[in-house]
């Protein structure tokens, strides 16, 4: 016996978590990150590709960039926007944030 350090003495294994408890610990884990997480990510990923889809000639819109302008052409994956008098740009149509009222431009 040593009077400087006290015996430790084992601990019994009545206090262990059951296997069942584990699974439905992990399995709410799951469920919290898919509610949290992914969800709401693939909505405003669907959400997103309805706009893309929706975007036709005359639409005022806005890109990722935050360049304002209206679209004068729409072919495939691309379009052509038009950003002031006699200047376009092509771009994707991935690159659109949002599309915006019409006649914003002409307010600006």
């Amino acid at each position: 016996m040593n009077p400087f350090f006290s015996t430790a003495h084992a601990q019994t294994a009545a206090g262990e978590p059951s296997l069942t408890f584990n699974l439905i610990l992990f399995g709410g884990m799951i469920l919290l990150f898919w509610l949290l997480l992914i969800r709401p990510q693939s909505r405003r990923a669907k959400e997103h590709r309805e706009l893309v889809a929706s975007i036709d000639k005359g639409d005022e819109v806005m890109t990722s960039g935050g360049l304002l302008g209206k679209v004068t052409k729409v072919s495939g994956d691309y379009m052509a926007l038009q950003v002031a008098n006699g200047v376009e740009i092509k771009l994707q149509k991935t690159s659109i944030a949002a599309t915006l009222p019409k006649g914003t431009l002409e307010q600006i």
